[in-house]
């Protein structure tokens, strides 16, 4: 019933007492049975002509109104209550930033459609798993800089993402210069974990902070760095433009995976490395594994009480069934 819409019982032991009704419409059947006399009546035709009165045929209206009265007592004594209910969530954040090399080299082909495009996409859809972390993204070549600071704004950060393109800073891979970069948007933190995800295809050979240095930073700051070589083994198809056109040209995988493991081990992070869109996807969904933020939830519970309308119905019920057996039945046949 819509009454009971979103309604609980503080005491719902109470409808047991709803098994008295039936007994009780019993007991009334077999007092009006024991109260019935017989009287044998000679058939004269004058009788036929008397006008029979309405009132009893509402001689039971009594019990009726007694037995709807018990019901709205037993729901009021139910104590029906509808609920309100909130949630605090208090989460134990994570603050993450993006370092993302767009180099040249990030044009290479064996991703689809390519290396920067690839990275881009699948990083997207990290940032948009992960909706209670703020969230920043730093981009180096030859030299680095932050195209957008932690924010809980993901909307903000997706967009400015997707505009990131190849020359948009001098060429050049400057590993170090990006993951100090990142750690700087890290170090005044105050988040349980500080996380920065490197991206390189390459290997540091420009800027003025090697990527060792950088890590024992990241190190000082509690940051964890978890490193990512993304790249086919041996040869990769590169774009490169010419008077005829676009022509494509191998070109040699040359990741320093023996620097980005020591700079993994030395922040406590993890190294991987990505040969194909598809394992690129697995590790930044292993990433979002181990990093996992903690939330507590804290619920609250508002009730109202809603006996006291059944309760007035009862009250109503009885003194309608008083009032009618005193007045308008007052001598029906029973």
């Amino acid at each position: 019933m819509i009454w009971f819409k979103g309604i609980e019982f503080a005491h719902p032991g109470f409808f047991w007492l709803l098994i008295s009704i039936p007994l009780m419409v019993g007991w009334y059947i077999w007092k009006q049975k024991q109260l019935q006399g017989n009287l044998a009546m000679p058939t004269i035709r004058g009788f036929a002509m008397i006008t029979k009165s309405m009132l009893p045929r509402f001689r039971h209206l009594g019990i009726i109104l007694r037995s709807l009265a018990m019901i709205a007592l037993i729901i009021a004594l139910a104590r029906p209550q509808s609920s309100l209910s909130w949630q605090d969530t208090t989460t134990e954040g994570i603050d993450i930033v993006i370092a993302s090399d767009i180099s040249g080299s990030m044009l290479a082909e064996d991703f689809k459609p390519n290396r920067l495009e690839a990275g881009k996409n699948i990083a997207i859809d990290f940032i948009q798993n992960r909706p209670n972390d703020r969230i920043g993204l730093v981009v180096f070549s030859g030299e680095s800089f932050t195209q957008c600071p932690l924010t809980i704004d993901h909307s903000v950060l997706v967009n400015l993402y997707a505009d990131i393109k190849n020359g948009m800073i001098e060429d050049g891979t400057a590993i170090g210069m990006g993951l100090a970069t990142a750690v700087n948007r890290l170090k005044d933190s105050e988040a349980k974990s500080k996380v920065v995800i490197l991206l390189t295809d390459g290997s540091n050979n420009s800027g003025s902070i090697p990527p060792v240095t950088a890590a024992e930073i990241a190190k000082q700051f509690g940051v964890r760095v978890y490193t990512v070589g993304i790249g086919t083994n041996g040869y990769a198809p590169y774009p490169v433009q010419t008077p005829m056109g676009v022509q494509y040209q191998r070109m040699k995988v040359d990741i320093d995976e023996g620097t980005l493991s020591k700079i993994a081990t030395i922040t406590g992070g993890k190294y991987f490395r990505a040969t194909n869109n598809s394992a690129l996807k697995d590790i930044y969904e292993q990433i979002d594994k181990l990093e996992k933020a903690k939330i507590d939830v804290t619920q609250y519970r508002k009730k109202t009480e809603r006996f006291l309308p059944f309760a007035i119905i009862a009250l109503a019920l009885l003194s309608l069934e008083f009032l009618t057996k005193n007045t308008l039945l007052k001598g029906a046949l029973t």
